[in-house]
């Protein structure tokens, strides 16, 4: 960490934030059978976890609006939020960053009412400093450019950040960024976490495995 670099705390949202891969993938099952396609949860998984919306729906029914796709099945998941909570140790994590006078940002593929209801919805809104939202810049994840974008906007750098993510995108978004990225074990395994970007993999916050991470935030040798 260099003297110009402010210690941060850079998060992915859903299955980060919130243990929300379950209801992202009943949303997108019933919506796809809708539409005339069964999938399950080995697909969401595979292939349309971490990605837009405008991808997804772009690349499986071309013949449709994605666009309009990607909002009803944004407002199902916002109508469905009191189904889900705070990944365990999130508020504890978040207040011991305030302590420290961390920074802290947001960095998400979610639309921005997903993202700010989410937020709403664990009571954290306005406490995690800037909501990088994928389709406002550049390139989405699991391209690098969001990450680059809440360094810029946090004062930190690759030597005084951490990213926490839940998807093989995201990962490589953040390991492309240059960053230390940690893995949520909220739907992937530990083994394609770490193949796909993370340094480390944790179960939630209260993971005794996360310390020597933010131990080296705190300028102390891990």
């Amino acid at each position: 960490m260099t003297a110009a670099s402010t210690p941060a705390l850079l998060f992915d949202l859903d299955g980060t934030l919130l243990e929300t891969d379950p209801l992202h993938a009943a949303v997108f099952k019933d919506l796809f059978a809708e539409l005339g396609k069964e999938i399950d949860d080995a697909f969401y998984y595979t292939d349309l976890h971490g990605w837009l919306n405008a991808d997804i729906f772009g690349k499986h029914f071309p013949d449709r609006d994605p666009a309009a796709l990607a909002d009803e099945k944004e407002a199902r998941v916002r109508a469905r939020l009191d189904e889900v909570g705070a990944m365990p140790g999130l508020h504890e994590l978040v207040e011991r960053a305030e302590a420290e006078d961390w920074a802290m940002a947001v960095v998400t593929n979610a639309p921005r009412a997903n993202a700010e209801a989410m937020l709403e919805a664990i009571g954290l809104t306005g406490r995690l400093g800037p909501l990088l939202i994928g389709d406002e810049q550049a390139r989405a994840k699991p391209h690098p450019d969001p990450y680059l974008r809440a360094m810029e906007l946090t004062g930190s750098s690759t030597a005084s950040a951490l990213a926490f993510e839940d998807s093989e995108s995201g990962l490589r978004a953040a390991a492309s960024a240059g960053l230390t990225a940690i893995g949520v074990r909220s739907s992937l395994d530990d083994a394609t976490l770490l193949a796909a970007g993370a340094e480390a993999t944790i179960k939630d916050f209260t993971d005794p495995a996360l310390e020597p991470f933010l131990l080296r935030l705190e300028g102390a040798r891990a």
